[in-house]
Order: structure tokens, then C-alpha cells, then sequence
């Protein structure tokens, strides 16, 4: 009996468009944050992971993900999807394509490693990044995300709730940025002054469409166009609005004046935080998980990084990592099988296991991560070194890595 229904599919497609648009869109917003000599280095390494994630998932990224395997990993049984059709795969969507669920999920491999790159922006070389990224899918997504999401998973077998990715996405990327930010090590001349983004309308247009594609993110994670899909979409939305208004009331109260920037890196934040729980909370928790990220996040990025004095460029860690962390926090807080039966009731519903449970997944995906990072800079930077030299670095990567300028002035 075929149990495909045509909704569900089309519903995931359009997900999944919806997730790989979110690439560009972080192209976008972090090129615009950049010096102008480094923007189309920043747009040029978020699209090439979009080609280098793309074959690496159907090769074997896939299968080492979410084939039945171990509760490390899945293994190789999926090499070069075979076996992955057409009929659907029961232990993962009932009613869509086996294929339709592989091609979101890769929308999600993709992006993740593209995150990292804002705590290293305008200071690695080009080869070592290929080579660096390659590596950080294979070895830390793939794992995390069987550990998480696959049949068989260790962290899935104990209880953890992920909805779309605040564990496996968020905070694994955001701890990666800072362990490669440490690694790499300030940018030249930044004791001169912090620069400012260079076109704003682009981190505009960047948060624009990141929240745009978001929607499929975290509503495509139903996998089903059914209610849950709903509460998703509308959770989203109400987090990221209430983030940005409360990053722009945060930094009036400190700075004396709100900024776009501001309210981009906030409704971003809120993003971040609703993603694990989207589909296991309802609207006014929504609230507070966007209030409460800006918080966080205002103290990580305006406080604590310019005391600490790492060069996480474009707060990577900042607001993916410390937001992730909050979000699969109060994911066990906020849970209710109300909203979804099928997962559990967090601290504030009578089942205070669920934080445990949470704040135990996030221990273990910031500490393997982190070292994890840390291994494969060192490798990458024996192979073929990670930093580019500080000519390069002073001209710019653009020119240097790529003989490209984004900007042509005509006399």
C-alpha cells in the first residue's frame, strides 16, 4: 500500500528549497558585515559548501547520519544512496519519499559548516577552508546529527529533543566558530578599532531572507503539512519578532540609541533559539525564548567578547552557540506533549528529567565539537597551513584568494 501522500511531499520540496535559499541569505548578511575587500570571499565560501555539502551528503554523508547504525554513527550501508528510493522510510517520515527526507536533511548538512565561517571571516586561505569544512561535515556533523536525529542514536535513544537543529545545527557550528576563532587568532590592526559592517542594506537583505527560509527550517521539520507544521511556523515568527524587539530595547538602554544591526542580530537570535523548540512549545513561551535570547547574547557579544578580546568576527558563537544553548535549554523547560505528543513535557509541565536530559545533550555536543575543531584545525593547518600570510590579509582575500573585487569604481 502506498502511503505517500502528496501534501506532506510537496510541503518538504518546498522546505527544503526554503532551507538551501537560507545559505545565500548568510552569505548575504555576513558579507555585508565585512570590509568591502573581504565580501566576496565571504559570498564565494558560502556558496561553494553549498557544491562541496551537496555531493559529500549523497556520497556518504547521508548514510553516516541516518542509517540504522551504532549510536555513534550510521555507517556506509547508504553509500551513494543506494537503497535511499522512492517508498518511504517509516523510522523517519511515513508519508513522503525516502529521497524527500534526504534532500532536507541535506539543506540542514549544508548550512551548518557555512555558519562557522563568521568567526574566521577575512583571514583564512581558501584551500585550507575547503579542505577544513570537508572534514568538520564528515567527522562532527555527520556524528552529532545520528547521534541526535539517527535510528539508533545514542542521544535520541536517551530522550533528547531537537525539533529542527538547535543541538545538532547551532551549537555544534557555534562552538566550532570559537574553537577556529582561538586557533586562528585576531585579525591585523584590530587593536586600531572593531571595523564596521560595510553595507548594511546586505545584512538587511541577509536577515530578510534567513527568516524567510527559516520557515522551512523549522515548520518543514513536521514533515508533514499538518498542525505541528503549523505551531512551527507560527512559533518561529513570534520568537523572531520578539528577539529583535528586545535586542533594539536592550542596546536603546545601553547605547542610548536602537540600530537595524541591532534588530537583525536579535530577530537572528531569536531564530537560533526557537529552532530545537518549535515543535514542542506554544506561542507565549515563543515570547520569552526571544526575550530572553537577545539577553543572552546582547551580554555575550556587547560584554564578554570585548573583555575576553577573541575575534569571533561576525558572532558566530555569539549568537548561534549561546542562542542554540538557551534554545535546547528551554526546549526542556517549555516542552508539552500538547503541543506535540509525541515528545515529552519539559520542567515547567511536570517532568523535570527532560532538562536534565537537555542540558546533558548540550555538554556533550559542546565538548566533542569543540575538541573535535580543535583536531582538525591542527591537521588542516600541517597540511597546507589555515591562515593566510598578512599580505594577503591586507589586501584583502578577495583579491588575494579569489583575483575578484566585488566593487568596480568607474572613472
Amino acid at each position: 500500500m502506498n502511503l505517500i501522500n502528496a501534501g506532506d511531499t510537496a510541503w518538504v520540496l518546498v522546505s527544503s528549497a526554503l532551507v538551501l535559499l537560507m545559505t545565500p541569505a548568510l552569505a548575504f548578511f555576513y558579507g555585508g558585515m565585512v570590509r568591502k575587500k573581504n565580501v566576496l570571499s565571504i559570498l564565494m565560501q558560502c556558496m561553494i559548501i553549498v557544491g562541496l555539502i551537496s555531493v559529500q551528503w549523497v556520497l556518504f554523508g547521508y548514510s553516516l547520519s541516518f542509517h540504522p547504525g551504532n549510536g555513534f554513527w550510521g555507517g556506509f550501508g547508504w553509500f551513494g544512496l543506494n537503497g535511499v528510493g522512492f517508498d518511504p522510510y517509516p523510522d523517519y517520515a511515513a508519508t513522503i519519499p525516502h529521497q524527500a527526507f534526504m534532500i532536507f536533511q541535506a539543506m540542514f548538512a549544508i548550512i551548518t559548516p557555512a555558519l562557522i565561517l563568521g568567526a574566521f571571516a577575512e583571514r583564512m586561505k581558501f584551500s585550507a577552508f575547503l579542505i577544513f569544512m570537508l572534514l568538520w561535515a564528515t567527522l562532527i556533523y555527520d556524528p552529532i546529527a545520528h547521534w541526535v536525529w539517527g535510528v539508533g542514536g545514542w542521544l535520541r535513544t536517551k530522550g533528547t529533543l531537537d525539533f529542527a537543529g538547535g543541538t545538532v545545527v547551532h551549537i555544534s557550528a557555534g562552538i566550532a566558530a570559537l574553537a577556529t576563532a582561538l586557533m586562528i587568532g585576531r585579525r591585523k590592526n584590530l587593536d586600531k578599532g572593531t571595523p564596521t559592517p560595510h553595507n548594511m542594506p546586505f545584512v538587511v537583505l541577509g536577515t530578510g531572507l534567513l527568516w524567510f527560509g527559516w520557515f522551512g527550517f523549522n515548520a518543514g521539520s513536521a514533515l508533514a503539512a499538518n498542525g505541528l507544521a503549523v505551531n512551527a511556523f507560527v512559533v518561529t515568527n513570534t520568537a523572531a519578532a520578539a528577539a529583535g524587539l528586545a535586542w533594539a530595547v536592550i542596546e536603546w538602554m545601553h547605547n542610548g540609541k536602537p540600530t537595524l544591526f541591532g534588530f537583525c542580530s536579535g530577530a537572528v537570535a531569536g531564530l537560533v533559539a526557537i529552532t530545537p523548540a518549535s515543535g514542542f512549545v506554544s506561542v507565549v513561551p515563543a515570547i520569552i525564548i526571544g526575550i530572553l535570547v537577545s539577553v543572552f547574547c546582547f551580554i555575550a557579544v556587547a560584554l564578554i567578547k570585548p573583555k575576553l578580546r577573541y575575534d569571533d568576527s561576525l558572532d558566530a558563537f555569539g549568537v548561534h552557540c549561546i542562542g542554540g544553548i538557551w534554545g535546547a535549554l528551554a526546549t526542556g523547560l517549555f516542552a508539552s506533549k500538547i503541543v506535540n505528543p509525541t515528545g515529552a513535557d519539559g520542567l515547567f509541565f511536570g517532568n523535570p528529567a527532560q532538562f536534565m536530559t537537555q542540558l546533558f545533550a548540550v555538554g556533550v555536543t559542546i565538548a566533542y565539537s569543540f575538541v573535535g575543531t580543535l583536531i582538525l584545525y591542527k591537521v588542516v593547518d600541517m597540511m597546507v597551513g589555515v591562515r593566510a600570510s598578512e599580505e594577503e590579509e591586507n589586501i584583502g582575500l578577495d583579491l588575494s584568494q579569489h583575483s575578484e573585487r566585488a566593487y568596480t569604481v568607474i572613472e
